[in-house]
């Protein structure tokens, strides 16, 4: 039997180390963090001051070297650009001096080429004068509504015309002019020298036909009331009453009230 007081053989001894509680095999951690996995070392813990001022040192270096930069830069820049001051003043001088020669170097290839060997002139347009109106003289054809006119001949200063016991005085002198009337149409037409033929004198003046001097003066009566067929033509013998000493300029052909065809001129 044992003694209480005694030992028991089965524990151990005070001298022997106490086995570790559970908890005991890893490492006290920080609040925050959790333990690594079992059989794992932790991660060393850096003291947090350590961290802190890690930054500090290369952030005050790289500020100083801003400030110098800036500053000292400024001043080198402000140094050297007063030192060239004095020679762009003086390169900028010796240009000025040698522009006067050079100017008249400069402005002569400006001539030249002003006026290139090159260049061809501008075509010159001519415009067309408009046609003028065709004049018609002695002896030409000249239409005048529904007959054809022709003058063949003019004579001035008749004083009488007719027989010796049947004629007709001018009042002035007699322009006696001969005509060649022809039908030009598809039927017969009235031709009646009265009226339809006139005469101009370089004044601008107009004189009607005598029709009492044109009965005298024709063998058959021509000019007076012909009734003249399609092709058919008439010779006549027309007579103007006009002032001694006057000379006709033109004759003129009427081409009628019922027409609009133009009249027949026709200039001596």
């Amino acid at each position: 039997m044992t003694n209480p007081y005694e030992p028991a053989q089965n524990q151990p001894s005070s001298g022997a180390q106490q086995p570790a509680p559970p908890t005991a095999q890893f490492a006290q951690v920080p609040a925050g963090q959790y333990p690594p996995p079992p059989g794992q070392s932790p991660a060393p813990v850096v003291p947090p001051s350590t961290r802190k001022r890690s930054w500090l040192i290369p952030t005050l270096i790289g500020a100083a070297v801003v400030v110098v930069l800036c500053c000292g830069g400024g001043l080198v820049i402000g140094l050297t650009g007063d030192d060239k001051k004095p020679d762009a003043s003086a390169s900028t001088d010796i240009p000025a001096a040698g522009s006067s020669a050079s100017a008249p170097a400069a402005a002569a290839p400006s001539t030249v080429q002003s006026a290139p060997a090159s260049a061809k002139p501008d075509p010159v347009t001519t415009t067309a004068a408009p046609d003028k109106p065709k004049t018609f003289g002695t002896g030409d054809k000249v239409r005048g509504g529904d007959f054809e006119f022709t003058v063949n001949s003019v004579k001035c200063g008749i004083s009488q015309v007719g027989s010796e016991f049947l004629n007709k005085k001018a009042q002035g002198t007699f322009c006696r002019a001969s005509v060649t009337v022809k039908n030009v149409t598809k039927s017969a037409h009235t031709f009646h020298a009265d009226g339809t033929i006139t005469a101009q004198d370089g004044s601008g003046r107009k004189y009607e036909v005598d029709g009492e001097a044109a009965i005298y003066g024709n063998t058959d009566g021509q000019g007076f009331l012909d009734k003249i067929n399609p092709g058919n033509s008439v010779k006549a013998n027309v007579y103007f009453d006009v002032p001694k000493g006057t000379k006709l300029k033109s004759i003129t052909f009427d081409a009628g009230l019922f027409t609009l065809a133009e009249d027949a001129v026709v200039t001596l």
